[in-house]
Parts: structure tokens; C-alpha cells; sequence
């Protein structure tokens, strides 16, 4: 078993600015601490969530997907939703993350993918798309490669580079190798051999061999919203978090929910007003901040941080904060074979194919995906997918939950979502949490472009899984209005017109010298999916960065 997070050997004062107050402690919040821990700048790391000892991480289901265990509360953490401006919007829970040491990470799936040179250009390269805010990135694929890597050796990836055609330059290996290839990811492999199309071991941040003293992957089968209790998979409350505690420069304060950035007369960032555990108001003062809450919460943040200098909320004189609300597009199949899949027994994904990474514009897209067979969720949640074609109670379903608990699973196609100026998030003018905070408020609709995009994907993983030998295929529904999301991408979008962006190319908000924003929020497109290694390795560039400029004094 792991051990605890280490404890902060250190504690700072509140009244005397540190050098930078880190909001988050997820992929990118724990790797900017332990970046500027690393080069001799002392941070205060604040995290709304608690940190979990190994004795709590158990096989909860309910817990896991029915009662908030590990993620925000629908309850004091309300939210409102609307498909357009014009609507008043309904409180339902619609955007999720994790409320844990370590973020997301704390219990992803553990995807791993690289962006790939296209993702940073598309727009220069295909045109733009009518209703869409398409744009290229200030940066490169070249320019973010080297992070791309030091991620991956930080942390332990499992996987093979070059292992398919098209793959991104890679400057250096896996760190480890694969991890075994489970049912689903054999019958992947055979649909697409069959099909012509390629496939490769799925990069995972989950270690298949013991890395750094942790211990590989035990198969429990628990993986997708669950914490890992061996230690295996690479998150940030596993990795990041404790390197920076352990640099005696780092305090972590955990059930800490940050209210507001504060700003001197200059415009400059003085510090963070933070409700601590037992609901006190705390300022904290710091030389600079950098907000890591993810792309919900941190534009969320900066709207409640308006002031006489900022009245629109902080760092937002573009108007650009909380617009093009993306997330990651998707398509779903179950499906059942003739014989045992199990793929219960492992991780949640072994292999997958990036044949279709980039679809021919001819079809009429822009962009593209990729796809994964997976069994994802355990026993309950299981259960609770049987088609309503199926029986639903009594012996006959009885009958039906075995074959369809070890012979079945998922096609999911994760594809791009389109960048929307009017998908947003706001503040709710009405609703408040249990702090008297506005709520988070939601504005979506999916455009026309893709919700073609996930249901050409939708046929194509029809076609992949009757390649390998599916019996019955079962979709499920595409809506224009997603039920529930995650990957919060695109709401402070960098780019180098401060009229048009909110962060430059190293992620310093164009209105404020010494705020940076390092989260998924930054994205100017979605990528093909499975955006947190792309969060992780601007998180280390930024902090790169933002080291260099405070050595220089421009911080």
C-alpha cells in the first residue's frame, strides 16, 4: 500500500507574500508546485477538496457514482444550465471534477494521449467553420514536445511511441512498457485488423511495471472514478503533490475554497481570500498567483474577482473569460459477443486506434478521434446499462446480468468539439452555494458540425465492432445538449491578441503581470480527447516560464 501524503514541513505566514500561491492541486496545480518548488521559489498550494489516505480509497460504487464521494457536491456546490442566452437557466448538476488532493487525477481513467502537430494548427492548415471560434495556438507541437516528454518520465506512462502510422515525434521512449492487453483491447485489435485499420498499445498513466517505489497495476478492475489504492496510477496526489511537499518549500492547505483574487490599484495580484475548513476568511498574501482550478472553476473564479479596476471580472477586459466552453466529443456502442470479454479484469483501456485521427475534409468535418473498447464501470453500474429491450426485472433479468457482465463492453470514439463563443460559463445571478458564492452557471449547445462529427463516429465504431464479432449493438443517444460533462477545456484561451484571448503563449493573463492560468481552460481547440497530458505538460512549460521570468524580476 502507499503511504500518506507526506505532511508540509513547512508553513508560511499569511500576512507576508509568497513567492506564488498555487489554486489547485490536480495534473496542472501539483506540477506547477512542483516545478517552482524544484527551482527555489517557496508556494502556498490551496485545494478545495481533503486529502484521502490509502485507508479510504475502498471499492465504493455507490459512493463513486451516486453520492459525490469524491467530487463536488451537487448539493453545496449548486450549478444552473441553459442551451442559450435566452433561457433562464435550471439548476441540475451538468459540469464535474474531482474535489480531491490531486484533482482529476485523483481517480481518472488514466489516458494518456498526445496531441498531435494538427491539433495546434488545424485552422491555418483546414479554414475555419461556419458558427465556430476556431484558431491556431500560439504554440507548436514542437515547442511543447519536451514537456510532453519530462511528463511522461515524471510520472510513469505506460506505452510503445511509433507503435502506429502518423504518431506524433516522439524524442524519447516510454518509460515503461505496455500494460497487458485486456479482452477489450484484443477484440479492438482484431476489428481493426480485419478493417485495415491500425491500432497500438494505449498510453496510460497507470505503471505496468513498479516505478519510483510504486507498485504496478493489480487488475482490480476498480479504475474509472475510483482512486487507486496500490499506488499505480501516476496522479498527482501520487506524484506531483508529494515531490513538492517533500522540497520543504510547498504548504498544502486542503479544504480551502478561494473567494476572490485580489488586486492593488496598479492592477497587480496581492494576494487570495480563501475560506478555510471551519468557513473562516483568509488572505493570504503572495507575489504572484497561478489558478489551476480547471476550466470551469477557474473563469468561474476570476468573474468573482471583479473590482473598480476590473468590473468585469479579473483579467477579462477581452471579454473572453468563460466563452468557448469545450468539451471533448463522444460516441457509444455496447455491445455483446458470443463468448467471455471480461474486461472487468484490468485496466479500463489496454489498446487503441487513432486510424481516424484526421478525417478527410471531403466527408465534410474538420478534425476527427480516435477509439477505445472498454469496460468501465463495475458490477451496479452494470447492471444498470441493460438495454430497455432487455428484461428489467425478475428471473429473465437475473439470467441476463451474467453474459452481460462477462460478455460485453463499450466503443467509445473520443473526437473533437468545436470551440463556441456563446458555450459559456457565468455566474449565476441568483443561485448561491453553501458560502453565498454565485453558482456556476452553463451555457451549451452542441454545434451542428459536431454532433454530425460523434454520429459518423457512432457508425464507424459499428463497423469496428462487427469486425470483431459482436452479436447485438446497442447505441446510446447523441444529444445536441450533453447530459453530464467532463474535460472542462477553453474558457481562458491563450493566444497573443489580448482583444481575443486572456492568457499569452506562456499562459500570463494579458491584464495582470503576475496571474498566470494553467489549466484545461487555456486550450484554444478540444484535441481528439483525453486532454490531461496535454494539461500536464503546459503546466510544466508554464511553470518553466514562469521561473525564468520571476529569476529575472518580471514577475
Amino acid at each position: 500500500m502507499p503511504q500518506a501524503l507526506p505532511a508540509s514541513t513547512r508553513t508560511f505566514p499569511t500576512d507576508t507574500p509568497v513567492d506564488f500561491v498555487v489554486i489547485g492541486s490536480g495534473p496542472a496545480g501539483g506540477s506547477v508546485a512542483r516545478e517552482l518548488t524544484r527551482k527555489g521559489f517557496n508556494v502556498v498550494m490551496l485545494e478545495q477538496g481533503r486529502a484521502f489516505g490509502p485507508e479510504e480509497l475502498e471499492h465504493d460504487e455507490v459512493g463513486a457514482f451516486f453520492t459525490e464521494r469524491w467530487t463536488n457536491s451537487s448539493e453545496s456546490q449548486p450549478q444552473t444550465y441553459r442551451t442559450t442566452e435566452a433561457e433562464k437557466a435550471e439548476r441540475r448538476p451538468f459540469v464535474g471534477y474531482a474535489k480531491a488532493v490531486g484533482g482529476t487525477s485523483f481517480h481518472f481513467t488514466g489516458n494518456y494521449w498526445r496531441f498531435r502537430p494538427i491539433d495546434f494548427n488545424e485552422f491555418s492548415v483546414k479554414g475555419g467553420v461556419d458558427g465556430a471560434a476556431l484558431a491556431d495556438w500560439p504554440i507548436s507541437y514542437d515547442e511543447l514536445e519536451p514537456y510532453y516528454t519530462a511528463v511522461e518520465w515524471a510520472i510513469g506512462v505506460s506505452g510503445k511511441a511509433n507503435a502506429a502510422p502518423g504518431e506524433p515525434r516522439h524524442s524519447r521512449d516510454y518509460p515503461l512498457p505496455p500494460l497487458n492487453v485486456t479482452g477489450p483491447g484484443v477484440l479492438l485489435t482484431h476489428g481493426c485488423e480485419k478493417l485495415g485499420w491500425s491500432s497500438k498499445p494505449a498510453p496510460m498513466a497507470i505503471l505496468s511495471r513498479e516505478y519510483n517505489g510504486r507498485q504496478p497495476c493489480h487488475n482490480c478492475g476498480f479504475c474509472l472514478a475510483f482512486p487507486c489504492e496500490w499506488g499505480a496510477k501516476s496522479g498527482a496526489n501520487y506524484t506531483m503533490v508529494p515531490e513538492a511537499l517533500r522540497s520543504d518549500r510547498c504548504e498544502l492547505r486542503t479544504e480551502c475554497t478561494v473567494r476572490k483574487i485580489e488586486t492593488n490599484n496598479d492592477g497587480r495580484v496581492t494576494g487570495v481570500i480563501y475560506f478555510d475548513k471551519n468557513k473562516r476568511e483568509v488572505v493570504q498574501r503572495a507575489k504572484a498567483v497561478v489558478l489551476c482550478a480547471n476550466g470551469a472553476e477557474s473563469p468561474r473564479l476570476l468573474l468573482m474577482s471583479k473590482s473598480n479596476r476590473f468590473p468585469n471580472g479579473l483579467a477579462n477586459s477581452s471579454g473572453m473569460v468563460g466563452k468557448h466552453f469545450m468539451f471533448n466529443g463522444a460516441a457509444l456502442t455496447r455491445a455483446e459477443f458470443a463468448h467471455e470479454v471480461n474486461g472487468h479484469r484490468g485496466p479500463v483501456v489496454s489498446r487503441i486506434s487513432h486510424h481516424h485521427y484526421e478525417l478527410d475534409q471531403s466527408l465534410g468535418f474538420t478534425g476527427g478521434g480516435g477509439f477505445d473498447f472498454r469496460f468501465d464501470v463495475p458490477a451496479i453500474l452494470t447492471a444498470a446499462s441493460l438495454p430497455r429491450s432487455e428484461p428489467q426485472w425478475g428471473s429473465a433479468f437475473k439470467a441476463r446480468l451474467k453474459p452481460w457482465f462477462t460478455h460485453s463492453l463499450l466503443s467509445y470514439a473520443h473526437t473533437t468539439s468545436l470551440p463556441v463563443a456563446t458555450n459559456s460559463v457565468s455566474l449565476d445571478p441568483e443561485l448561491k452555494d453553501a458560502l453565498g458564492l454565485p453558482a456556476l452557471r452553463t451555457t451549451f449547445k452542441e454545434h451542428e458540425h459536431d454532433m454530425r462529427m460523434y454520429k459518423h463516429f457512432q457508425s464507424l465504431g459499428r463497423e469496428l465492432l462487427t469486425a470483431a464479432g459482436a452479436l447485438k449493438m446497442h447505441d446510446d443517444p447523441i444529444n445536441e445538449t450533453p447530459g453530464f460533462t467532463v474535460h472542462l477545456l477553453g474558457t481562458c484561451r491563450m493566444g497573443n491578441d489580448p482583444k481575443t484571448s486572456v492568457v499569452d503563449k506562456y499562459h500570463r493573463a494579458h491584464d495582470v503581470p503576475n496571474l498566470f492560468v494553467v489549466d484545461g481552460s487555456s486550450f484554444v481547440t478540444s484535441g481528439r480527447g483525453q486532454p490531461t497530458l496535454t494539461i500536464q505538460a503546459l503546466a510544466f512549460r508554464a511553470a518553466d516560464h514562469i521561473a525564468q521570468a520571476a529569476t529575472r524580476g518580471e514577475i
